[in-house]
């Protein structure tokens, strides 16, 4: 049997169900839960509460597993490699001067975007509805 616009109309569509994809992505960049934005994702450096203390989020569904480290080796080493090439045909620092600063600013730039990038990976699942998020209890 053919579908017809009357078979389909009960089906709501995909737009009306997810939430919007930028909010959730920019709280959890913050470190906030992806729902309300205000009680906090992480508990430590990494590690993700198992609910949000506002709004009783339950986020112990979410699976950021390597993407965050992933993306952050992704920016970190966009960022850093043409910096490097940049720094040494103008400047011609010295080897070891070169090694110095850009270790440095490779680690420093890890550690603050690792967490950042586990948030937004985590408020991504959110808003996608990713492994069992937004399935009633």
């Amino acid at each position: 049997m053919p579908h017809t616009d009357q078979t389909l109309a009960h089906i709501p569509d995909a737009a009306e169900i997810l939430p919007p994809l930028k909010p959730a992505l920019l709280k959890g960049w913050r470190g906030k839960c992806p729902k309300c934005g205000s009680g906090p994702l992480l508990k430590s450096y990494l590690k993700v509460h198992s609910e949000c203390a506002v709004c009783g989020e339950d986020f112990t569904l979410q699976r950021a597993d390597d993407g965050p480290a992933y993306l952050t080796i992704l920016v970190v080493g966009h960022l850093m490699i043409p910096l490097m090439h940049i720094s040494f045909v103008k400047f011609r620092p010295e080897p070891l001067t070169l090694f110095t600063i850009f270790a440095l600013g490779t680690t420093a730039l890890t550690l603050y975007l690792l967490p950042k990038m586990k948030g937004a990976v985590i408020g991504f699942q959110w808003a996608r509805r990713m492994h069992g998020f937004g399935v009633p209890k």
